[in-house]
């Protein structure tokens, strides 16, 4: 599903040596597999992901997802693949204020040729799946930060993404609010076979992996550090 080919992606600042965000890291991702990329702030994990999601390009590898070379689309193309078959769930939630959850919701939806109507027909069942349903309507700013993150993860999924990204999903929220965002994220991504890669340094989120890599100064390792091999059922 996802191929990650020798991917490297570096940044210069003044004079100095360059910074290896992203330093040779090649890794495979099966169709419905959930990969965690474990490591603290600073270790390249989230300029990896913006190199899947075609944000950035990089200096030199390529990136695959199914037979195609994202790397190269151009940026027209890579508009269009991140609108329609890729998620993203950031750890910064960016929802409108004054505006409700069904809408903030279908934000994604919308850019596509749907009529409003129709988004919100079809990001329902989402919201409800994920435990919004009595909470429709409410304002953005009536939302805990736990629904708000909720809301971020039914607009990702949206449009029916196979590839999902999940940068720091818990990174606002405390522990409890925490695991039952991951539980429901994890949850309704099994359901519909997406595959997802999820970037923590939080060992809780790492847990719900089928496979946990370690990021250290933009390199992947292929153990990961003790704390993120616990298994969430004993958090």
């Amino acid at each position: 599903m996802l191929e990650l080919c020798d991917l490297v992606k570096h940044y210069r600042l003044g004079e100095g040596e360059p910074v290896r965000a992203v330093d040779g890291v090649a890794m495979s991702v099966a169709a419905g597999e959930l990969v965690a990329l474990y490591g603290p702030s600073g270790s390249g994990k989230t300029t990896l992901l913006m190199l899947i999601a075609a944000l950035l390009r990089p200096d030199s590898g390529k990136v695959f997802v199914g037979e195609r070379e994202i790397s190269a689309l151009a940026e027209q193309e890579a508009a269009h693949y991140r609108l329609h078959e890729l998620g993203f769930v950031r750890q910064t939630i960016n929802l409108i204020p004054g505006v409700s959850a069904v809408d903030n919701a279908a934000l994604k939806l919308l850019g596509t040729d749907l009529s409003p109507r129709e988004a919100h027909r079809r990001v329902t069942p989402l919201l409800e799946q994920l435990g919004l349903g009595e909470r429709l309507h409410h304002r953005s700013e009536q939302l805990s930060m736990g629904e708000r993150q909720r809301v971020m993860i039914a607009r990702a999924l949206s449009t029916g993404p196979k590839l999902v990204l999940a940068d720091e999903p818990t990174g606002s929220l405390d522990s409890r609010r925490g695991r039952e965002v991951l539980e429901l994220l994890t949850g309704i991504c099994r359901e519909r076979d997406v595959t997802v890669v999820l970037v923590t340094h939080d060992p809780q989120a790492a847990g719900y992996a089928d496979r946990v890599h370690s990021l250290h100064d933009g390199r992947l390792c292929d153990a990961a550090p003790e704390p993120a091999l616990a298994s969430h059922d004993a958090s």
